[in-house]
């Protein structure tokens, strides 16, 4: 499936019929060698599996699992895109907490900071420091479970956080919007640095893909969702992994 299909779906409701069943086989494929789509180790707290990059339209897999550790953010969790984008659940709960962003200095317990842009190329993430001191706090958030679909558009600081366990995976889909930028909010006093990525280890990729693809199939509703897969292997909780930086 290409964006313009699962937008559709979404669109229409019918991504809960659709897209468990392909999230799957794409998890199921890639876990096995049978795909050139290869997971990226994302700074957020997620593996993403870039299925489709077309112009200014991307879909990816994101797959939030204990079976590989977070990699410490050099900044801070609170970022925007510069893509508009559109999200099913395909299990578990996220929320996203908007970000009230006001110009100007402030202390600490004003959450105050500073924008960084960050420009990514070949396998390094630049951070740059921009200077621009802002301030910040929580917003509104918005809770999506298993089966529900959300959108958040670009430029619109945010933090995303997994309830209810340690699992969930979304289908993301985004469009490039015209001058946009990524851009994350870290401390006053860090300059502009870069970032080089590495892989994870291949054993924990496959183990943390197919615990996704056991997932999905769990959340699906009937005989689909009664029993783990054959050859489905026991979590083995947190794993180290070398980092890997990808900022979008």
């Amino acid at each position: 499936m290409r964006y313009e299909e699962i937008q559709g779906d979404i669109r229409a409701g019918r991504a809960a019929r659709t897209l468990p069943a392909w999230a799957g086989r794409v998890l199921e494929d890639a876990a096995a060698g049978r795909s050139p789509v290869a997971a990226v180790r994302h700074p957020l707290g997620f593996l993403c599996l870039p299925v489709e990059r077309s112009g200014d339209l991307g879909v990816c897999l994101h797959i939030w699992t204990p079976e590989v550790r977070p990699v410490p953010s050099t900044t801070s969790p609170v970022h925007c895109h510069s893509w508009d984008l559109l999200s099913f659940v395909l299990y578990g709960t996220v929320r996203n907490v908007r970000m009230d962003v006001l110009e100007g200095p402030g202390t600490a317990a004003e959450g105050a900071g500073q924008v960084f842009e960050v420009v990514s190329s070949g396998d390094v993430d630049e951070l740059r420091a921009t200077g621009r001191a802002v301030r910040y706090r929580p917003g509104p958030s918005a809770t999506h479970r298993t089966g529900e679909s959300y959108t958040l558009p670009a430029g619109v600081f945010h933090s995303t956080l997994i309830e209810d366990g340690l699992d969930a995976a979304t289908v993301a889909l985004g469009r490039q919007t015209p001058g946009g930028g990524d851009l994350s909010l870290g401390p006053l006093d860090v300059p502009t640095h870069r970032v080089r990525r590495a892989r994870c280890d291949p054993g924990e990729t496959v183990r943390a893909l197919r615990r996704s693809a056991h997932r999905i199939a769990a959340a699906r509703p009937g005989p689909a969702g009664a029993a783990a897969p054959p050859g489905e292997p026991p979590s083995s909780g947190p794993h180290g992994c070398r980092h890997r930086s990808a900022r979008r």
